[in-house]
C-alpha cells in the first residue's frame, strides 16, 4: 500500500533503522546542527530566499529514514552551484561547515550502498 505519491504509508520503514547505521546517523546529525547555524545566519541577515530553502532541511536531516537521506542531502548540496550559490549570500563560517558535513553524509551513504550492492 502507498500514499498516492508512490511512497509507503507513514510509519512503514523501507529499510534499516537509522540507529542500525550509527556512522550515517551521526553524519546526518552533524549536518543538521551545521544546518541550524546556517538557517540562523540566513534569518539574521534577512536572506529570505535561502531561509525558505534551508529551513526544513535540518529537521529532515535529523528525522529522515535512511532511504530518504540521500535526497535531502542532495537538495542541501544543490544550493552550492557554480552560477547561483548560497555562498554569495552567507558567510563561509556557516556555509563551508554545512557543505563539509553534507559531503561527509553523502560519502557515508555511498559507502553503505556499495557495501549492500
Amino acid at each position: 500500500m502507498t500514499t498516492g505519491r508512490g511512497s509507503p504509508p507513514r510509519g512503514t520503514r523501507r529499510g534499516p533503522a537509522r540507529h542500525e547505521r550509527p556512522v550515517i546517523d551521526e553524519a546526518a546529525l552533524v549536518a543538521a546542527r551545521a544546518g541550524d547555524r546556517l538557517v540562523a545566519e540566513a534569518r539574521a541577515r534577512s536572506a529570505e530566499r535561502w531561509l525558505a530553502y534551508f529551513e526544513p532541511l535540518p529537521d529532515r536531516l535529523r528525522d529522515d529514514e535512511l532511504a530518504d537521506l540521500r535526497r535531502t542531502a542532495l537538495r542541501a548540496r544543490s544550493a552550492f552551484g557554480p552560477k547561483d550559490s548560497v555562498r554569495d549570500a552567507l558567510p563561509a563560517e556557516v556555509t563551508e561547515p554545512f557543505l563539509a558535513a553534507v559531503d561527509k553524509l553523502l560519502k557515508e551513504l555511498a559507502r553503505r550502498e556499495v557495501g549492500e550492492g
